[in-house]
Formats: C-alpha cells, structure tokens, sequence
C-alpha cells in the first residue's frame, strides 16, 4: 500500500470526481484510476460505484468507513513528520496562554535556566482553546492549558496542578467595594470590562450569568488583563478574573464570590498522548509538576 495511494482515495472521496482529483495532484487520470483499483483489489471490496452514463460515482458504506480511518492515518503520519523534523532541532514547542505566562509562568524561570531548558523552548502565547487545538495537531510538543472544567481529552496525556477561583475587581471609590459576601446577583447592571471572548474566563462568565439569571452590560474587552486592571482602577466598570491574575500591587478591591457551584480555573500541562517524550521534554515536564505541587 503506497501513501500517496491514500491521499489519492481521499481527495476522491471529497471530490467524487477523477479528472479534479488528477488535477489537484497534477497526475494523470488513469494515474488516480489505478491506485483507487490496487486499494479495491487489496480489500477486495468496493469503495467507489462508478455511473459512466452520467459520469457520476458514489462512495459506498464501505469506503465511508474506510475513509475515516485513512484521514486518521494522513494526519498522524502529518504529525510524524513535523515531529520527527522538529526533533532534529532539539527544540521544544511549548504554548503558554497570556494570562499563564504572565503570572503564572515567569517564577518557573530560574529553574529553567539552571536545568538548561530555557534556550530549548520555542513559545507560542495563543489562548488555551487555540493552543489545544494546535496540541492535537501536533503543532506543539507541550503547552500549559487553562480550562473552565477538567481537561479531558483522549488524544491527551493531561495533568492538572492546581485550580483557582473566579473573583470580582473593583476600585476601592466602588459602591460595592466594601460589601460583604458579595453574590453574583449583586453584580446586576453593574458594568464589565472582560477579556476578549477566547479566554477560558468567557465560559465561566456566562455560566455565572444564567445562574443569577443576569443579563450583563459588557462595555468593553480586550487581551490586555493591565488594560482591564488600568480600567477598573479608574472605577469605569467591573471585572470578573481568576485569582492567578490578580495581585497585591493591583491597588484594587478583589472580592470572593459567595455563591455556590462556581466554576474554577483549571491549570493543566498537557502532551499528546502517544508522543514519547525527549529527555528534554520529559525534565520539562517533571519540572513543571513539581513546581506547581510545591507551589499548591
């Protein structure tokens, strides 16, 4: 069986048309033809059923089936490939959400000097919904994640290590800043600053929302969480953010919510699962569990 047999089959399948699928490959007609009919013959089945009349053809049931396993085979031997380039590079493409590695991540630097790892990452700063995303292509070798629920996925070996609340910042001139066991339900017709709407908080935000059964007045969003500090200091809204972004030199009011089933940020360190690990990657990893075990 050839590979390039496969990418032929496949590009049938979505095409259903030979002479596009000889186009698309810059080959003949007859080339794509007999690769389709050595795949046939090996199975002894039929995955094409050809109208010469109307000069249609049909994917049976057959190839159906057998199509969802060849774009699982395409795009693992894709990943392969990245991976075993990339490891000629003795690099190590890591993802770190902004909020992560603003305040999470640079602590950790000191150890990875000393371990020798720091010259090794290549970062890519995205949100955790897009870094995932690039994770299960095999884009990246490792990234920390952050979620509104534990991580599961079976593409992913995934261990969390520590989980923060959501809390609510406000200037000190805040009517509500000296409020006790403040709710969710307080907060309604307040004004939000929020990060933009592909940050894990979004998720969190609208759940708090259909609890207490609010309809939020969001005035603005954005990327920056110094530009939302910044905002809120200046007591033009309020902010919902999870307590790893929040510091003490903020010179705001953070307030814990008293409701109940709140959801968390979950921090978690994730690899593919049936990636083996280099020696490098592997010291990343342990580093990363141990400072966070210590750390919680």
């Amino acid at each position: 069986m050839k590979i390039r047999d496969l990418e032929y089959f496949i590009e049938l399948v979505k095409d259903k048309n030979f002479s596009v699928v000889a186009d698309h490959f810059q080959v003949s007609q007859p080339t794509i033809t007999m690769a389709i009919n050595r795949l046939e013959e090996e199975y002894g089945t039929t995955f094409f059923i050809r109208d010469h009349v109307h000069h249609q053809i049909t994917v049976t049931k057959v190839g159906q089936q057998y199509a969802q396993h060849v774009r699982m085979i395409l795009r693992e031997l894709a990943i392969a490939r990245r991976e075993i380039d990339h490891a000629k590079l003795n690099k190590i493409r890591f993802g770190l959400p902004p909020i992560i590695g603003n305040y999470y991540f640079p602590p950790l630097t000191p150890r990875l000097l000393r371990s020798n790892l720091i010259d090794k990452l290549e970062v890519t700063e995205e949100g955790s919904e897009n870094l995932l995303q690039m994770l299960l292509r095999g884009e990246l070798d490792m990234a920390l994640l952050g979620s509104a629920s534990p991580l599961q996925q079976p593409e992913l070996s995934v261990k969390e290590f520590a989980q923060y609340p959501f809390h609510i910042i406000m200037s000190r001139d805040h009517q509500l800043a000296k409020k006790q066991d403040l709710q969710f339900a307080d907060l309604k017709g307040q004004s939000f600053i929020l990060p933009d709407t592909d940050f894990i908080h979004e998720k969190a935000f609208r759940r708090m929302c259909r609890l207490a059964h609010i309809r939020p007045k969001v005035i603005y969003r954005t990327n920056d969480i110094h530009i939302i500090k910044n905002m809120v200091a200046e007591n033009l809204g309020i902010s919902f953010l999870t307590e790893l972004a929040i510091t003490a030199n903020d010179r705001l009011v953070d307030l814990a919510l008293a409701d109940p089933q709140q959801p968390v940020f979950h921090l978690s360190l994730a690899a593919r699962h049936n990636e083996i690990l280099s020696p490098a990657k592997e010291k990343l990893w342990e580093l990363i569990l141990d400072y966070g075990g210590k750390k919680n």
